[in-house]
This record gives C-alpha cells, sequence and structure tokens, in this order.
C-alpha cells in the first residue's frame, strides 16, 4: 500500500528536525569541530545517506532553517498585499526573524558561530545568497520599478539589518533604527527603470521564483 504524500512529507520533515536537532545538541556539549557527521547520524539513529538527503554538509546542520528563512525573505515582498509599500513589509518579517534568533538559547549557537571559520564562511555565504533572492523579488515586481543595482543595494542592507539587529543589545531597536535608513535610502532611488546595459539581474533562486506571484 502506498503512503499518503502528506503523511511521508510529515515524516521526512520529522526527519529532519530531528537530525538537525541532534546535531545542534552534540555541537554544543562536545565542540563543533570534535563532531563528525557519521557521530550525528549514528546519534539520531539514522543512516549518512539519509542525513546527506537533508543536508548537503556539516554546516548546513547549524543553519537548518536557512531555506525556510530565504522563503519568507522573498515571500515579504511578493506575497504582501497589492500596493502595500515594501519597506514596512521587509521589517516586519525581520523583526520576527530576529525575535526568532534572539531567543531563549541562541547566544551559544551563536557563540559557536563566531568561533567557528568554516560555520562564519557558510554564513556568510548564506547571508549573500539570500540577499540576492530577496533582490530578484524586488526587481521582478512591477509595482516597485527601481533599477538593478537599487534592488541589489537595498536587499543587502535588509539583510545586514537582521545580521546587526542580532547582535545588537535591544535588537528591536535595532532593526527599527537601520529601517528608519533603509527607508530614506529607498524613497531617494529612482523611481525609472534599469537603463539598457545596466548590467546583468539578479539570478532567480529556485526558492525565490517558487514563491513569486502568478
Amino acid at each position: 500500500m502506498t503512503e499518503p504524500s502528506g503523511r511521508r512529507e510529515r515524516k521526512k520533515a520529522a526527519t529532519r528536525q530531528k537530525i538537525a536537532d541532534t546535531a545542534l545538541r552534540l555541537f554544543l556539549e562536545r565542540g563543533y569541530d570534535a563532531v563528525g557527521i557519521r557521530d550525528v547520524a549514528a546519534e539520531a539513529d539514522v543512516a549518512v545517506t539519509t542525513l546527506f538527503s537533508h543536508f548537503a554538509s556539516k554546516e548546513a546542520l547549524v543553519f537548518e532553517q536557512d531555506e525556510d528563512f530565504e522563503r519568507r525573505l522573498t515571500r515579504a515582498v511578493t506575497g504582501r498585499a497589492p500596493h502595500e509599500p515594501i519597506v514596512p513589509a521587509l521589517r516586519r518579517e525581520i523583526h520576527a526573524l530576529v525575535r526568532h534568533c534572539t531567543g531563549d538559547g541562541a547566544a551559544p549557537v551563536w557563540r559557536m558561530i563566531v568561533e567557528s571559520p568554516a560555520l562564519r564562511d557558510y554564513e556568510e555565504s548564506m547571508r549573500l545568497r539570500h540577499a540576492e533572492s530577496l533582490a530578484t523579488a524586488i526587481a521582478d515586481d512591477p509595482d516597485l520599478s527601481r533599477t538593478v543595482t537599487a534592488c541589489r543595494a537595498i536587499a543587502r542592507f535588509v539583510i545586514d539589518a537582521y545580521a546587526l539587529a542580532r547582535e545588537a543589545a535591544d535588537p528591536e531597536a535595532a532593526v527599527d533604527e537601520v529601517f528608519a535608513m533603509i527607508e530614506a535610502a529607498w524613497e531617494v532611488t529612482s523611481a525609472s527603470s534599469a537603463p539598457a546595459g545596466g548590467g546583468p539581474r539578479p539570478v532567480k533562486t529556485p526558492s525565490a521564483a517558487a514563491t513569486q506571484r502568478g
């Protein structure tokens, strides 16, 4: 008998979460460098091949909500109400992400990331990818009509707002402070379309393309 697709998806999601939770616990208990992929798989009671079917690398185990965060950022643009201003929509999403990442128990995780060159490099590449996906969503919105350069700049400012607020003593106030500057920058950008020969558009990522409005 074929297992219903909904049940299969729930089981896959539960397995993925179990692997991620197990990995994070081991990393915090023993140190990131002291734990290998096989250690995580054995502790989670899954095959190494199963682990790699959910996570492409050891670093990805630490950032297990990477793809969800990327989808949420692009959906803040593509899923907002018609003619809703973009900056308030993005500010709400960054507030939500910052609250999630500064909750109880988050400090040891970020300390581990800061202390690991491999994790710092992974986070930097992740942030750049998120910024490109967000820039694509902004550039593809016909109601916004900014140049590609403006879209990419604003997207990077938004991603940096998240990183800066996460490290601030008062994350909520930091988000609002940075977004006041983003709002001002957005207002002074040209509303004209990109000039001919103005450079390539941001490359669409699958998650960005999948969340675009029809």
